[in-house]
């Protein structure tokens, strides 16, 4: 980093300050607190991470020095603040892929082009963008999601957000910008799906628990996956589980 884009000594000690008001704000919040999910807590709790963040990165850019502070991540939501009794909800849902196997993709989308009499005489399937538009026209989400392996597509990380609302929205209000001005404080409840989870729960399994005879089983299943995965295909290559009429 450059001298000119270094902050100033001022700029350090003030960050500082910030760091000593929020300290103070947080533990009187504590002191007050009335419940376990008080908001005004947890308000207090974000104000002094991003004041610690904050003085943190001045420090290290000013002086190449860092805090022995940890700020943990959130794990949990904000306190709920929506209505006991909700009288409408909505539901976010996010589901990430990877185009594993394109060819896999634009082969299902062919299949789905030669069943529609009414598809226009461009052939849509041949690009992997227009195959994507094909197959999430025809299949619905969560048919998708089932048999994602089918469609060349590589799962990711998934959620799905249960919000609440005081009220219905009127047709069409939100279509523009549907993600938009969503609060934290109205979820419900919420579902995550990651790789992630999987990794943790791996490393606290002991090697030691898996003997020889399951490592032989093991490897005697995925021989039989792979012959299952070698029979779908036809003598074209291309996958043979998704019929054209359907």
């Amino acid at each position: 980093m450059s001298d000119a884009a270094q902050p100033t000594a001022a700029e350090v000690r003030a960050a500082a300050e910030a760091v000593k008001t929020a300290l103070d704000r947080h533990l009187s919040a504590v002191e007050r607190r009335s419940g376990e999910e008080d908001p005004a807590v947890y308000d207090a709790f974000n104000e002094l991470a991003a004041a610690a963040e904050a003085y943190d990165e001045l420090l290290y850019d000013r002086y190449d020095e860092v805090t022995p502070f940890e700020i943990p991540g959130e794990d949990t939501l904000p306190p709920y603040t929506g209505p006991e009794e909700p009288s409408a909800l909505s539901v976010l849902i996010r589901r990430d892929y990877a185009v594993a196997e394109p060819q896999r993709l634009m082969a299902q989308a062919r299949r789905v082009e030669a069943a529609d009499e009414e598809a226009p005489g461009t052939e849509a399937s041949g690009t992997v963008h227009g195959a994507l538009g094909l197959l999430f026209g025809e299949f619905e989400p969560d048919e998708i999601a089932s048999r994602h392996k089918e469609f060349g597509l590589e799962e990711g990380d998934s959620t799905l957000w249960v919000t609440a609302a005081d009220e219905s929205a009127e047709p069409g209000e939100w279509l523009e910008a549907p993600f938009e001005q969503v609060d934290p404080q109205r979820v419900v409840c919420r579902f995550d799906v990651s790789a992630v989870f999987d990794e943790e729960f791996d490393d606290d399994i002991d090697d030691e628990d898996i003997d020889d005879g399951d490592a032989a089983n093991g490897d005697a299943d995925l021989a039989e996956m792979d012959e299952d995965l070698d029979t779908d295909l036809d003598e074209d290559g291309e996958p043979a589980r998704l019929e054209a009429d359907r």
